[in-house]
């Protein structure tokens, strides 16, 4: 049985091995050709030919996590089908490689897929993304989404603060940084403008060149609903700003150290893609959001895609299993790869369109998320069914 398993596990590993390296290949060249219109932005000469080869060689993990699951479909159903064309896999149904024998071989070998793809897309792809976005930005700009800039919001005892910051700076620090306090009843009680802003530890930041507007105090015994963090909202306060001789104080400070609980990954988090961070970051922003009464359906999501998402290679070993069982008198291996690339695409277009219409919905998260997995498995079960136990 060793020998058996040291032969089947061989092949596939090799054969996943030479598809992902032929899908990576493709998609390298094919952000590098979308990189090529940057190259020389930013400071002249800044964004160079070697800059942008390491900030694709760098968006290599991410995909590498996102094709996981298809190579090792394409991979296993050529070790299969080929086994099968060369009744290889006849002597060893005969050596005694039955179906559940077979299926547990496969399962273990898509375990370590599994273990594999978590741990790309829990930590090598978060990190090599970061490092992408940072060397781009250095050389080329800041790091920024919409027109507007990320808004975050937080509760800090009674009172609430809604914090908005334009971009995020080459360097990890941030640009164009506003908080607005708002007390228990809604009211703008605080205004802070600073140019630039950076992260001190996880409980603070630091305000440079902070211009900070003080508004009278008001009766904050009943309590008041947050308002909304759109630009809108944002101008709708600031028109009631009072006069100077209502109590209106103003201070200008080179620095100024503000207490708060918003870390730099809930910044990154709001400024760049849910789907590039990892499951414990993706878990503590929706924390935060819900103890601040903001909608995390979009982020939910989004982290039980991520932990859906590598089991999932143990649902395409299963549905390659089905074709050692085969004939080969009128089907060539080539036919039957190519229809293992098609359901393999088929697979990642479901995923995707499942997550946009569960947050259309308003499904329930883990549903959005697991539905692909669960109609591929039964597809694979029935296929192994029907081909391996009935005929």
């Amino acid at each position: 049985m060793k020998t058996l398993r040291r032969l089947i596990y061989s092949d596939v590993i090799a054969s996943v091995a030479f598809v992902t390296l032929g899908f990576l290949a493709l998609f390298f060249f094919f952000d590098f050709v979308e990189e090529l219109p940057d190259i020389g932005r930013g400071v002249p000469g800044a964004y160079t030919l070697a800059h942008a080869l390491a900030a694709v060689a760098l968006l290599v993990p991410n995909h590498l996590y996102e094709l996981l699951p298809i190579t090792v479909l394409i991979g296993t159903i050529f070790v299969m089908a080929r086994l099968a064309q060369n009744s290889e896999y006849t002597i060893l149904r005969t050596s005694g490689l039955g179906p559940a024998r077979a299926l547990r071989v496969l399962l273990t070998l898509g375990l370590g897929f599994t273990l594999l793809t978590f741990a790309i897309g829990d930590y090598l792809a978060p990190w090599a993304d970061r490092s992408a976005q940072l060397l781009k930005s250095r050389q080329v700009g800041g790091i920024t989404v919409g027109q507007t800039g990320a808004w975050i919001k937080e509760r800090q005892g009674e009172r609430s603060v809604t914090v908005n910051v334009a971009a995020l700076a080459p360097d990890g620090s941030m640009r164009g940084v506003r908080v607005f306090e708002f007390n228990a009843q809604g009211a703008l009680v605080a205004q802070i403008h600073a140019a630039r802003g950076r992260f001190e530890g996880s409980d603070a930041w630091l305000l440079e060149d902070a211009h900070i507007r003080r508004f009278p105090a008001r009766d904050s015994s009943a309590p008041a609903t947050m308002p909304a963090t759109t630009p809108a909202a944002t101008a709708a306060t600031a028109a009631t700003v009072p006069t100077p001789r209502d109590g209106l104080a103003q201070e200008q400070l080179a620095q100024y150290r503000w207490a708060t609980s918003v870390t730099a990954e809930m910044v990154s988090v709001a400024l760049l893609k849910p789907q590039r961070m990892g499951t414990i970051d993706l878990f503590q922003y929706i924390r935060h959001l819900q103890a601040n009464g903001q909608t995390s359906q979009r982020y939910e999501i989004e982290f039980w895609r991520k932990v859906f998402y590598p089991l999932s290679c143990l649902v395409m070993v299963v549905m390659a299993l089905p074709f050692a069982y085969l004939h080969f008198r009128s089907t060539t291996i080539a036919t039957l790869v190519f229809g293992g690339v098609l359901m393999g695409i088929s697979f990642f277009l479901l995923n995707n369109v499942f997550g946009y219409i569960g947050n259309l919905r308003n499904w329930q998260p883990w549903l959005a998320a697991a539905v692909p997995g669960l109609l591929y498995s039964l597809l694979s079960l029935g296929a192994f069914g029907w081909l391996v136990l009935r005929r």
